[in-house]
């Protein structure tokens, strides 16, 4: 047996804003909110702890004091599903993002960070 990836944990330090953009941006929902964390997810996938087979990650954001200092070790890559590369990332740049340099060259891909400075990549594949 093996492990499902199910949920994507994030600090940060304002888990209703940062969660809003990233519904902006992967068409996702609120779940569930308490004070210091929001839950968000598909809205049209049942909930993945107990479905077989592959499902969107739920994206936890909660609240913590340190900001973020260095680069992440991990991040998410997105692919735009209805549009072409650079126009998701101008739509990603509207609602908040940013272009970042973390030392790519001449890639297929565009690094932006979110509102809190989280390193992301919209890759060019477009994926309906």
């Amino acid at each position: 047996m093996a492990s499902k990836f199910t949920e994507l944990a994030i600090d940060c330090a304002d888990p209703r804003s940062l969660a809003g953009f990233w519904c902006s941006v992967l068409g996702y929902e609120v779940q569930e909110e308490a004070d210091d964390i929001v839950f968000i997810g598909s809205p049209t996938v049942p909930e993945g702890k107990n479905r077989p087979g592959p499902v969107p990650p739920t994206l936890t954001f909660a609240r913590v004091p340190e900001g973020k200092i260095v680069k992440n070790r991990l991040h998410i890559d997105v692919n735009p599903t209805d549009r072409e590369q650079d126009d998701e990332v101008r739509r990603l740049i509207d609602l908040g993002a940013r272009r970042v340099d973390v030392g790519q060259r001449d890639e297929s891909w565009v690094v932006l960070a979110d509102p809190e400075g989280n390193e992301f990549c919209v890759l060019a594949t477009r994926c309906p």
